[in-house]
């Protein structure tokens, strides 16, 4: 990972941030284990979709976040690293 991607650097970073993504990561991690689980038991397609939406919501969420959280950092030290066409990109990537 790059330096200027960094969500907790002691200069710059929030460790509330990189908190929040990770709980979110977790969440995530957890809910695909269910979609997993609920494969296997061959659970109703409905069951399995909403798990699904689940996994990928909170994933859009903590991608969302880190790329707040670069936003703020930029927005605070505009002499960075990432440049905000690469903030750009990465939001995209997620839209």
């Amino acid at each position: 990972m790059s330096e200027a991607a960094r969500i907790d650097d002691p200069a710059t970073g929030d460790p509330e941030a990189k908190r929040k993504v990770v709980n979110r990561l977790k969440r995530a991690q957890g809910q695909l284990a269910a979609v997993i689980s609920a494969v296997e038991e061959d659970a109703s397609c409905r069951d399995v979709v909403h798990q699904l939406a689940a996994v990928s919501k909170a994933l859009d969420r903590a991608g969302f976040l880190v790329i707040s959280t670069a936003l703020r950092e930029c927005l605070t030290d505009p002499d960075g690293d990432m440049a905000p066409e690469e903030l750009e990109k990465l939001f995209l990537s997620l839209a």
